[in-house]
């Protein structure tokens, strides 16, 4: 549980804050004097009249802001200048460490860390939030400290995300604990960047995959047919050794199931850094208006946004 390789040499210092946004500036402080924190809460506690230390309660932080503002590189910077032992990942890959191990084995294996960050924390699933929810109680009364970025659903401050406050009622237990941060701003993947590629023809997507060594090329609905057959935490085996991806024959996603599959796929790609260049439809037009207007809205948003960063890191790499 580490972060993923784009993030693995980033800092506070390499956070550069929009000079617009001073919500930017103030989330870097807070988080720096977070991460100083976790260590000094891991080697303190009170001494009992036997001698034993009583351990400290764990910190608690928030990021709450929209994609694209730099939440995870805040979340790694943290991360990278606590003690170890200590585990980053995402909300759903959390589930699925619970699901290997079981709660109980969970408790014990992580209690020993000093800082557990977590990013895209979801709302959407309502049994998987209150069983991390009821892990991270636990965790912070072991002296484990949490970080966590928002990944929440539209429809309660106007901007397509839930106010915080609903992340803090939904974690019952560790809402006094947490400090809560926004980070504003506009997505720093297309900041004064022209507008993505345009997708190519058929043959010139193949002439490019048969000249980029260690790339792949699928038909579209033949890779959507296969994501189907796997679990989402096999879709980073897909990825691995892959130079650049190559995606013949783009359209929107014809359901629900469909489009969250590929919004795993995206952030897997994203993580590693793979450039994907598609012929077809354009790779904002995957999402659908009607999707864009549902409960996943934000999930589908992080993901376009990722994929067009991706198609420019090819021309770019080209």
């Amino acid at each position: 549980m580490v972060p993923p390789a784009m993030f693995d040499e980033v800092s506070f210092a390499s956070y550069i804050p929009d000079p617009n946004e001073p919500s930017q500036k103030a989330a870097v402080e807070t988080a720096e004097k977070f991460a100083e924190k976790v260590g000094k809460i891991r080697s303190g506690g009170k001494r009992g009249l036997f001698g034993k230390k009583t351990q400290a309660t764990g910190a608690g932080l928030y990021l709450d802001g929209g994609f694209g503002v730099g939440k995870t590189h805040l979340l790694a910077s943290i991360y990278h200048s606590s003690p170890s032992p200590k585990a980053f990942g995402t909300f759903v890959e959390l589930t699925h460490v619970v699901g290997a191990l079981g709660f109980n084995q969970a408790v014990e294996q992580l209690s020993q860390h000093s800082v557990l960050c977590i990013d895209e924390f979801e709302l959407d699933d309502p049994g998987d939030t209150m069983l991390v929810s009821r892990l991270l109680s636990e965790l912070s009364a072991r002296g484990v400290s949490i970080v966590a970025t928002s990944n929440t659903l539209p429809g309660q401050l106007g901007e397509g995300r839930f106010a915080a406050q609903d992340f803090l009622r939904e974690i019952k237990k560790l809402g006094s604990i947490f400090e809560t941060i926004r980070v504003d701003g506009p997505d720093y993947r297309h900041r004064d960047l022209p507008p993505a590629p345009d997708p190519v023809s058929s043959d010139e997507l193949v002439a490019l995959a048969e000249a980029t060594p260690g790339s792949t090329l699928d038909s579209f609905d033949e890779l959507c047919t296969h994501l189907s057959t796997l679990h989402p935490s096999r879709y980073k085996l897909l990825v691995d050794d892959v130079s650049a991806v190559y995606l013949d024959g783009v359209h929107a996603a014809p359901d629900q199931s469909v489009a969250l599959r590929l919004v795993v796929l995206a952030d897997r790609l994203y993580d590693a850094s793979i450039p994907v260049t598609v012929s077809g439809e354009k790779l904002d037009q995957i999402f659908t208006a009607e999707m864009l207007a549902g409960g996943y809205r934000k999930k589908y948003l992080r993901a376009t946004s990722r994929l067009l960063a991706l198609s420019r890191f090819e021309v770019a790499a080209g």
